[in-house]
């Protein structure tokens, strides 16, 4: 096999992604230099900040460029190499692009040492940057107490649910806000949290207040729009908000209401935005965590694989239209390279 499917963003998306944005083209699978491997890809991790990152305006990352390979967070294989670092058969995360094959500098990769025990994918996801996300934005940003209430936004999804079932260990009254019966329904039986809100079937508002009688002290936020406001309209005194995303917003709509917003004024609150990237230096400590609660069974987490590189729209669209079941992912290929 010496070809390479790889998709190319077309052109900039005006509110929705749809398939005109995207081309899906065949060129020749790239060679390793001296000090680089080659790696075929395993997986494709489809975040929802794959959406933002297709937008003119730069985010925590550059822009996409159009007519480029479209950015990817990948899981893969080394197949050949001009690195020792890194010999053939090891397996590496990366930023690999939504593509089959790429070549990297050793340096710019992670080597992983997959427990056996445990499946690969899960070094893409629950053990990688949304465990990291969640265990940061709840530790070194939320700063709770035990007996406070947190409530978590899009908590059937890769990181919120990981920010639940990490704050009923803390102690805390988790609050998961999710779309659908199934997805809260998982929350309350297998991820352990206090109770669940259902937006697309219940009033928000009002489950609020029955189920946090309180008030607020936590939030961690992952959508914005109108659940933010309902959110915040309901805040205690010295609140703190981790804002991990907006997905309500990436495709131009999620607005904030100027009156919910004085809430944090008036309640002395604080909202802070934060980025993964800054906690990597606690990277290999929160994933040996995380990797123990996992083998002990006290970490519970869902994996959506959809199979083949051309499935990246339906990903997509999955993503934005509450459809996946946890984290995205794309597989490329067999696990251990066969």
């Amino acid at each position: 096999m010496t070809q390479n499917n790889q998709w190319i963003l077309r052109e900039r998306p005006q509110g929705a992604l749809d398939a005109r944005h995207l081309e899906l083209r065949r060129v020749e699978r790239p060679l390793p230099a001296d000090g680089e491997v080659l790696v075929r890809n395993l997986y494709v991790l489809v975040p929802p900040a794959m959406r933002l990152w297709m937008n003119a305006q730069d985010s925590y990352v550059p822009a996409q460029p159009l007519g480029q390979t479209m950015m990817g967070i990948t899981l893969g294989i080394v197949e050949a190499s001009n690195d020792p670092a890194l010999p053939v058969g090891t397996h590496v995360n990366g930023m690999g692009g939504c593509q089959e094959w790429f070549t990297a500098p050793a340096a710019q990769l992670m080597a992983l040492a997959p427990h056996p025990e445990v499946p690969l994918a899960a070094y893409r996801s629950v053990l990688d940057v949304q465990g990291l996300t969640a265990w940061a934005g709840l530790h070194e940003v939320c700063r709770p107490q035990p007996g406070q209430t947190l409530v978590v936004t899009a908590a059937a999804g890769s990181v919120g649910s990981l920010v639940c079932q990490l704050g009923a260990q803390m102690g805390l009254h988790v609050v998961g806000i999710a779309g659908g019966a199934d997805k809260c329904r998982w929350l309350r039986d297998d991820c352990g949290i206090a109770a669940t809100i259902d937006y697309k079937a219940d009033d928000v508002g009002a489950r609020l207040d029955a189920l946090c009688p309180r008030g607020i002290d936590r939030v961690f936020e992952n959508v914005g729009g109108p659940v933010l406001d309902l959110l915040l309209e309901r805040i205690n005194d010295g609140a703190r908000i981790a804002l991990c995303g907006m997905v309500a917003s990436y495709n131009g709509g999620g607005t904030q209401s100027a009156q919910a917003l004085m809430r944090l004024v008036t309640k002395a609150a604080r909202i802070e935005g934060f980025l993964v990237r800054d906690h990597f230096h606690r990277y290999a400590e929160v994933a040996a965590q995380l990797q123990a609660l996992l083998l002990e069974g006290r970490l519970k987490y869902r994996i959506d694989i959809l199979d083949g590189l051309a499935q990246l729209p339906l990903a997509l669209d999955n993503l934005f239209h509450g459809r996946n079941q946890g984290v995205q992912l794309l597989r490329l290929a067999p696990e251990r390279g066969g």
